[in-house]
């Protein structure tokens, strides 16, 4: 069976940008998983592996015996601590202007930040938001804690 060189270019380009779609949703990567972590995405619950790629949407929980560290793909650094829930609710980031915007929820546990490219371009550009509180992020580094509905900074 001979194929016409116009199909195999067609299924090729078609090919192709279905990978560079799948690849355009990845805003992250788990760089560091102990114990029990997991990732959320589309009702199922994935193991945190290291390596693991990160989605917009995407919850990151860990267990009682669990840590993870994320680097967003504007370098921004995540860590949570054991019995941590965070979410990736918006991430948007351009590499060549730097423009973006990063928002995250912690329902519980603790949550450690180094602030990425996108807080350093416009400091109004990334929160975290917890039960009690929205914290915009202003300087380079913090730690967050959400732990009863109620916030500790």
């Amino acid at each position: 069976m001979t194929r016409s060189p116009r199909i195999l270019a067609a299924a090729a380009v078609s090919l192709a940008l279905a990978a560079g779609t799948a690849c355009a949703a990845d805003i992250g990567q788990v760089k560091v998983a102990k114990g029990s972590v997991t990732i959320e995405r589309g009702g199922q619950s994935i193991p945190a592996t290291l390596g693991a790629r990160l989605q917009q949407g995407d919850v990151v929980r860990t267990g009682a015996d669990g840590s993870v560290g994320i680097t967003m793909s504007d370098n921004s650094l995540l860590s949570a601590g054991p019995s941590s829930e965070i979410a990736l609710d918006q991430y948007s980031f351009d590499p060549t202007t730097n423009d973006g915007r990063f928002d995250t929820k912690l329902s519980k546990g603790t949550l450690a930040v180094v602030s990425g490219r996108i807080a350093k371009q416009s400091p109004k550009a990334m929160t975290v938001h917890t039960p009690g509180a929205t914290l915009g992020v202003r300087g380079t580094e913090f730690v967050v804690s959400a732990d009863g509905g109620r916030s500790v900074r």
